[in-house]
């Protein structure tokens, strides 16, 4: 963790303290964490609330265990609580110049979802990575541990690696685009999305998903697209677009870009993951849910996804290291099948919470929780999976079967 990210006087006071108070390697450690966490959430510094107090109540040893405490014990009140964004303390993201160069690879990166896991319920949705990195800037973005995110780069031969690329004729597969980059983002440099149209005009057991927080769908739209693409939006309220995805398109843009699209034909999806816990977000979270009932028939709508913050130790890293205002972090992280997430019962309650807001659509389309305790699906939807291949079978033979009704 980088304290030269944080202000001088900080700094500063920090080892001041380490001296003063002899804390120990692990204790200077923690409180650098939390020195950091206290000034990229925007609240008060390490210097505001260390309880010089103490000073007159303990001695020495007793003393240094104390201030600890303190410190700790206000830090995790921070995140076990409900956090609010305030918009004068919205920050606003400058896109970083980025490289963008069109290489040779050595494979065509087809393979499973980089995050797939046997403890978790999973889909076992296969990804294709037709661009490496992004171009958005999402706080809690796992591509950021991945790739350098400044440089973006394409294959020069995506194309005919397409082409080679072993489909068994027999199998139903589903393939997503939206892994290591945004789907939509960058439109058709490089003759990207070209290339995807013609591999899914190919064949037509396969299920290609492009997923986006973008607002790019001229391509969509100018385009013969073959029923078998379904196309799936990331939605959250304007609140959390504003503090934690930067340079991505706003939820009304998001919501109107999926409209034309679907309103051409194409089957279009919504994921809700991350929900993010904070006060007031199921006033935030129900405007989405209800403009969706009203905007789209269920006919048009693929999948509906839940899920969470979900955050792998490189990830916690990356984003303590980044010099930024953020939130995402305020929160309470526990251990979640090797991962660090919400405790079961917030999860549960803002996952049962969306789902009953769009009971209308229950019975007409694909609902499914991503990545998380199978325990969970029985307390949300009244139903589980005994193993990941039975949810992937359902899937794809759901989402099949919804592109081919409209070939009758």
């Amino acid at each position: 963790m980088k304290i030269e990210n944080l202000p001088k006087d900080e700094q500063d006071f920090l080892n001041e303290i380490f001296l003063k108070y002899r804390f120990s390697f692990q204790e200077r450690r923690e409180l650098s964490l939390i020195a950091i966490d206290l000034n990229m959430w925007n609240e008060k510094n390490i210097i505001s609330i260390f309880p010089t107090f103490l000073d007159e109540k303990y001695q020495a040893k007793k003393l240094k265990q104390e201030i600890f405490k303190f410190i700790k014990t206000h830090w995790q009140n921070l995140k076990d609580s409900p956090k609010e964004y305030n918009d004068s303390e919205k920050q606003k993201i400058k896109a970083a110049k980025i490289q963008i160069s069109e290489i040779s690879k050595e494979s065509v990166g087809f393979g499973m979802c980089p995050v797939a896991s046997e403890k978790t319920r999973c889909c076992n949705l296969l990804t294709l990575d037709a661009v490496e990195s992004c171009g958005f800037d999402c706080s809690y973005c796992s591509i950021q541990s991945f790739y350098n995110e400044n440089k973006i780069i394409f294959d020069s031969n995506f194309s005919d690696k397409l082409k080679n690329l072993e489909i068994n004729p027999d199998e139903i597969y589903h393939i997503g685009t939206g892994q290591s980059s945004d789907s939509l983002l960058w439109g058709d440099r490089y003759g990207v999305l070209s290339s995807l149209v013609e591999f899914a005009n190919r064949y037509k057991n396969v299920i290609l998903e492009l997923k986006t927080k973008s607002k790019n769908i001229e391509f969509l739209l100018n385009n013969e697209i073959p029923k078998n693409i379904i196309v799936t939006w990331s939605l959250n309220p304007q609140t959390v677009i504003n503090y934690e995805e930067h340079l991505t398109a706003s939820l009304e843009e998001r919501l109107d870009s999926a409209k034309k699209v679907a309103d051409r034909g194409i089957k279009v999806g919504f994921h809700f993951h991350p929900i993010i816990y904070y006060k007031d977000y199921k006033k935030d979270y129900k405007y989405i849910f209800d403009k969706l009932l009203t905007n789209f028939t269920p006919n048009q709508v693929i999948l509906i996804s839940f899920g969470t913050l979900t955050f792998i130790k490189p990830v916690l890293k990356k984003i303590r290291n980044r010099d930024f205002k953020s939130k995402i972090l305020q929160m309470p992280l526990i251990d979640a099948k090797g991962k660090f997430s919400y405790p079961q019962e917030i999860k549960e309650e803002m996952f049962k919470f969306a789902y009953e807001s769009l009971k209308p659509w229950h019975k007409k389309l694909f609902f499914y929780l991503c990545m998380e305790n199978h325990e969970l699906w029985q307390k949300v939807f009244g139903y589980e999976y005994p193993t990941n291949e039975s949810f992937e079978m359902d899937m794809k033979l759901n989402y099949m079967a919804k592109i081919n009704a409209d070939k009758k």
